[in-house]
């Protein structure tokens, strides 16, 4: 089956609540003024970005990949939760795919409460929901031939890479992938089943 091919930004929205899934640098201003409300005393924004080191070995980029329909599905349902659970005004959650570079933000979690308290702990346990249950995965791709400390050996060759779930904090299976890979798209990559 051909996979959908992939548009510049998917959401869904639903009672206060708005996901999405983009390929785009994400927008700080755009998603806290999605939540903003005069029924809210309290808007917070978690910003999740791209750190240039993952187990003590130097990362070059990530890149994040995602089952779109199914993960959106999820999102919102997460979202919906949430908003429900700690009473809010709204709530938005936009996570990007494909390349990631350093510095550069994966996940955006906005939420607007009328009071302080109940909007720190939504966006939290958003984020932590969302780590576990969303159909994303990353690949981190790692800075080439880096030393181990322990015995001086070459760590990495050009390339080198792990893909993992969202909720594994431990690295996953080992890749490596040609510097012509490393060029395209995410979405090129992608073979039908």
């Amino acid at each position: 089956m051909a996979q959908e091919p992939a548009t510049e930004q998917d959401s869904l929205t639903a009672d206060g609540c708005y996901v999405a899934l983009t390929e785009a640098p994400l927008d700080v201003a755009a998603l806290l003024n999605r939540v903003r409300s005069p029924k809210a005393g309290a808007n917070v924004l978690f910003a999740g970005s791209t750190r240039d080191s993952f187990e003590g070995r130097s990362v070059a980029t990530l890149r994040y990949a995602s089952y779109r329909p199914l993960a959106l599905r999820t999102m919102l349902s997460i979202a919906s939760d949430v908003r429900v659970a700690h009473d809010l005004v709204a709530i938005a959650v936009v996570h990007r795919l494909g390349p990631v570079p350093i510095g550069e933000d994966s996940i955006l979690i906005a939420v607007s409460a009328p009071h302080r308290q109940a909007a720190w702990r939504a966006g939290e346990a958003c984020l932590e929901r969302v780590k576990e249950r969303v159909e994303i995965w990353k690949e981190e791709v790692f800075v080439a031939a880096e030393q181990t400390e322990e015995d001086g050996n070459s760590e990495a060759a050009a390339g080198e890479s792990v893909w993992r779930s969202n909720r594994d904090p431990k690295a996953g299976a080992r890749t490596v992938i040609s510097e012509a890979r490393l060029q395209k798209p995410i979405d090129d990559q992608k073979t039908s089943s």
